[in-house]
């Protein structure tokens, strides 16, 4: 679409400052000719383009909208779960050390659910005994709940 001294692409490359993958923008006319559609990151947006990205736009929020169902499903399958840690503890209790997002994951695997410890949300670490909630953020629109209980070691 031609608009004077602009025109509109669609980014099929992101483009750092420029554009992001899927991106519609008005760009100068030589700017984009010269540059944008010769180098590949964008596409003229005409009807045949707009029509085709929309396509892959539906396409991609089915896709995404599965995968967050997935994710729910997941989230409820870790919030019946309890992590059991065996802690050695001094006086009044104090537990040496805290259980970090590695031990989580390794414990996670034994019950085959697999996450990365990037992914472990702990905003305070876990020093006392007892049952704590950690946080889990399987996708950036679902957090799961998980408990973790530190039990005193006898």
């Amino acid at each position: 679409m031609y608009l004077g001294d602009f025109m509109k692409v669609i980014f099929i490359r992101d483009l750092k400052g420029q554009g992001k993958k899927d991106e519609i923008k008005n760009v100068k006319d030589g700017y984009g000719q010269n540059f944008l559609i010769k180098n590949g990151y964008a596409v003229l947006a005409n009807e045949s383009n707009l029509k085709h990205q929309n396509t892959l736009n539906l396409k991609k929020q089915e896709e995404e909208n599965i995968l967050i169902e997935e994710t729910k499903k997941e989230a409820k399958r870790l919030e019946n779960i309890t992590l059991k840690f065996k802690v050695k503890t001094g006086a009044q209790d104090k537990v040496f050390g805290s259980v970090s997002s590695k031990q989580i994951v390794t414990e996670l695997l034994k019950k085959d659910i697999k996450i990365d410890k990037k992914q472990i949300l702990i905003d305070n670490q876990i020093t006392s005994l007892g049952v704590h909630e950690v946080n889990i953020e399987l996708h950036k629109k679902v957090i799961g709940k998980l408990k973790v209980q530190l039990i005193k070691e006898s």
